[in-house]
């Protein structure tokens, strides 16, 4: 990671909030694979900085301004599970791009293995499933209008333009052929839902998104990286989260987003059966959703392989993105044939 120089930001923090600069400790935390995110350490306090990772810019994906909006936006409409924002800051003259800093929550991230000295059974493992999947449904159902959510999206065609929208970012990301990719995105195009959905979403909800309590692991304490949330159909939210829930026979190189392939956690059609419960929601096409979700988990990984291939991205984890994609593309296309999920 390219090293950043903090003065200016400490300076920056002394004049907001007049914290000693001297007393003021930053380091970066580990973790995601997109933006970059700091913990910015008080006498006091513990708090987060996100900012835009280096080199290749991706669209709007990595847009700070809107990202602190949006956690705004979540602390009106009195949503729980979102970090209060602290300080948006628009001028690039601090860290070289706008940032913002929000409060630290404390607590436990399952990542692509259980943290050292973590203890968590198969039953955690179903009541987790259980607690994300409420989660994701308190997100959905929460009120648009007089919280002022629904002025973070565009509902009315929202579908038709993510997977347009994600066919382009493919072909303009893509380093090599990988006709399985290809396939799934004509796929997409002509098999667009006549039917859509209307509710806030995270649109990155996984595991490694969430804050766990850690004297109840089970526990969902806050849902991070608010950077693609918007207003749109929940069932395409669900899609993404489906193509990050890993089972244990699913390829290796997928299940290094989230531990789901664990036993005691609920399965793909667990998840749906649950949803499909809860939400009021018809679930019947549901294989369009999912097939969106991984062909929009390869487009990711693709676009973050080209900033490996540009020489803009150092991380040595980035190097084996590219099969991320081959994987997401080959698992698409065979639940396309199949109807399989």
């Amino acid at each position: 990671m390219k090293e950043l120089e903090f003065d200016k930001l400490k300076d920056l923090l002394h004049e907001k909030f007049n914290w000693d600069p001297s007393t003021i400790e930053i380091k970066a935390l580990s973790g995601g694979f997109s933006n970059l995110t700091f913990l910015v350490q008080t006498p006091t306090h513990r708090y987060a900085l996100r900012r835009p990772p280096f080199g290749y810019q991706i669209s709007s994906a990595h847009d700070m301004v809107r990202e602190s909006n949006v956690l705004e936006a979540l602390q009106r409409a009195g949503y729980s599970k979102s970090p209060k924002p602290v300080l948006l800051f628009e001028d690039e003259t601090v860290l070289g791009s706008p940032f913002f800093i929000m409060e630290f929550v404390e607590g436990i991230v399952l990542r692509n293995k259980i943290p050292q000295g973590v203890q968590i059974n198969e039953s955690d493992f179903q009541n987790l499933s259980k607690h994300t999947l409420d989660t994701l449904l308190e997100l959905h159902h929460l009120e648009l209008n007089r919280s002022g959510l629904i002025n973070l999206g565009k509902p009315e065609g929202y579908v038709n333009r993510q997977v347009l929208g994600w066919a382009d970012r493919y072909s303009r990301a893509a380093t090599e052929v990988i006709p399985e990719m290809e396939k799934t995105s004509e796929w997409l195009k002509l098999n667009i839902p006549d039917q859509e959905n209307v509710g806030f979403i995270h649109n990155d909800f996984k595991y490694d998104n969430l804050v766990l309590d850690p004297k109840n692991i089970t526990e969902i304490k806050a849902l991070l990286d608010w950077e693609m949330a918007t207003v749109g159909d929940p069932l395409m939210d669900l899609g993404t989260s489906l193509a990050y829930w890993a089972e244990s026979d699913d390829p290796e190189i997928l299940k290094m987003f989230n531990l789901t392939h664990l036993p005691g956690n609920f399965t793909r059609k667990e998840v749906i059966s649950y949803y499909d419960l809860h939400s009021g929601l018809d679930l019947s096409n549901i294989l369009f959703y999912y097939v969106f979700g991984l062909f929009k988990v390869g487009v990711i990984a693709q676009q973050i392989y080209k900033r490996y291939k540009l020489g803009q991205a150092a991380d040595p984890r980035f190097a084996a993105l590219i099969e991320v994609v081959k994987a997401a593309g080959k698992k698409a296309k065979n639940s396309i044939i199949t109807e399989n999920i």
